[in-house]
């Protein structure tokens, strides 16, 4: 497992996931704290391609050895891709949260809504 990392090029959600935005799409995840605090990831119950998600609302599931957890979405959109990689290694989850283990892609439907989410350095601040 890697050590903790924010990285600055992402915006992240109170909900502990992440958002790296690419022009009008966005590639979403859970941060590393989030990792953490479900240990070993061992399941990955993602959207179908083409479902409409909500900002603030659950789309996904992540089961680990400790519990099972809704993934909140930080940005609302059309799901246009998911890894499909996680389905044989869900634990690139917690080995790379924030590359191979990136959980779908979505078109948004809002952009503005990016404004509302924080950076790196207040998601590290709202950790402590």
């Amino acid at each position: 497992m890697a050590d903790a990392s924010y990285p600055d090029d992402l915006k992240y959600h109170t909900e502990h996931d992440w958002a790296r935005i690419e022009g009008d799409t966005a590639t979403l995840g859970i941060t590393w704290y989030a990792q953490d605090q479900l240990g070993e990831v061992v399941f990955f119950d993602p959207p179908e391609v083409g479902t409409a998600i909500t900002a603030g609302s659950p789309y996904a599931e992540v089961e680990s050895v400790k519990a099972v957890s809704d993934v909140i979405a930080p940005l609302s959109g059309e799901i246009v891709e998911v890894n499909d990689g996680l389905k044989d290694s869900p634990e690139q989850i917690n080995e790379d949260s924030y590359g191979e283990g990136w959980l779908v892609k979505i078109k948004l439907s809002d952009p503005s809504e990016a404004d509302g989410l924080m950076d790196a350095e207040s998601y590290r601040q709202s950790l402590s």
